[in-house]
């Protein structure tokens, strides 16, 4: 009996695995079909190192302790670049529903957590774009990169998983709101406060005391922490690498239920 039970929860595990990764090959080739969107994704990053991040290295006018400036903000435009691809991710739910989509998928035997884990890991697939990008740009200006290559698969880790949480969160924005145009306005709202409340730029040390409260329920904050921790040479965790991981992967599989129970009622 034991035997049988254990034999059904591997196989329900591997058909949900298989279901996920099946959702995010889909949304895959909608990558490979346009693929000018990574040329577009390309420039914002480059344009926040290349000028802010070389005008306020020059200025040093932000204290980053025994790091250069520029060291100390790439990791942060890597969290940002991601950030960006994926809190406008939950635009594609609504343009499901507009085309018919999005009833065939709630139709199929696929769980709704596997859809909703499926398109988050396809979001993850654009982030790792934005780690090649950053690392060419990181590269040429001479920012120094630990080439340790288990620090690479790990800033890789971080970043997909950063992407699958906001990709996440912004699907269940768009499970809410149920239009493009009330969308889009939010997720501008959103990404700002989430951007500058966090240590993607500045360190949390010289925020006030409101703002240090808030980045310490702000997920962009541990994403940037542990990236730096990972990418830079020299730089070390504050919070502690596996604190950020936890920190990340709850806050991603609490996303996950939510939206799992919320994206049926999109079609309403």
């Amino acid at each position: 009996m034991q035997h049988l039970r254990l034999t059904y929860v591997l196989w329900s595990v591997y058909d949900f695995v298989a279901k996920t990764m099946t959702i995010a090959e889909l949304e895959a080739r909608k990558l490979r079909h346009d693929p000018t969107e990574l040329v577009t994704r390309a420039v914002q990053p480059a344009l926040w190192i290349l000028i802010f991040g070389e005008v306020l290295a020059h200025a040093q006018a932000i204290p980053t302790g025994n790091l250069p400036y520029l060291d100390f903000m790439v990791p942060g435009i890597l969290a940002q670049s991601v950030l960006f691809v994926a809190i406008f991710y939950g635009i594609a739910v609504i343009w499901e529903r507009d085309l018919g989509i999005l009833h065939k998928l709630l139709v199929s035997p696929a769980p709704r957590a596997a859809l909703v884990l499926g398109k988050a890991l396809s979001a993850g697939e654009r982030g790792l774009v934005q780690c090649a990008i950053i690392y060419f740009l990181a590269l040429a200006l001479g920012v120094r990169l630990n080439p340790n290559f288990f620090a690479i698969l790990g800033v890789l880790l971080i970043a997909v998983l950063g992407a699958a949480l906001f990709s996440t969160f912004s699907l269940i924005v768009a499970c809410v709101v149920k239009t493009r145009e009330r969308f889009m306005g939010i997720g501008q709202i959103l990404t700002m406060p989430l951007f500058f409340a966090s240590n993607a730029i500045y360190p949390i040390a010289i925020m006030p005391q409101w703002l240090k409260y808030v980045s310490e329920f702000n997920p962009l904050t541990y994403q940037v922490d542990a990236l730096r921790s990972l990418m830079i040479e020299g730089s070390t965790s504050t919070y502690g690498l596996a604190f950020d991981l936890v920190a990340m992967l709850v806050g991603t599989a609490i996303l996950v239920i939510i939206c799992a129970h919320l994206y049926p009622k999109t079609i309403n």
